[in-house]
């Protein structure tokens, strides 16, 4: 059992991943990562979602952003945004995560703070035992 899944949509957020790795490990927090883009492997996104025992997942996307909303859009169990800096400032991705439609929710942290998505997923981790 892992407690908390997070998903990166491409590669070149492995920068962001790396922190919010470290910081799992530094606080004893069971996790797994993939690299799975919500365009370009939605059926293996889906299947990591519905497949996984994970409670809380963590989402890196940048550009269009979308990974996070869907993510949302297939689990119950709670979900935080990273926005990443790729385009705009990360102003654009911050935006795609902040507005999700509703019955969609997604928490979103600050543009490239993976250290913050991992404290939340902490938090929401505690706050249930």
């Amino acid at each position: 059992m892992v407690d908390i899944a997070v998903i990166s949509g491409s590669k070149s957020d492995q920068l962001i991943v790396d922190r919010i790795l470290g910081r799992l490990k530094d606080e004893g927090v069971s996790f797994e990562h993939r690299v799975l883009s919500a365009h370009r492997n939605p059926k293996e996104l889906e299947e990591y979602v519905s497949g996984t025992d994970a409670h809380v997942f963590i989402a890196v996307a940048g550009l269009s952003a979308a990974l996070p909303g869907v993510i949302a859009s297939q689990t119950h169990r709670p979900v935080i945004g990273v926005p990443v800096s790729a385009k705009l400032g990360g102003l654009d991705s911050l935006l795609s995560i902040v507005q999700m439609p509703p019955g969609v929710p997604v928490a979103c942290v600050g543009i490239d703070n993976g250290e913050n998505a991992a404290l939340l997923a902490i938090r929401i981790l505690e706050s249930g035992r």
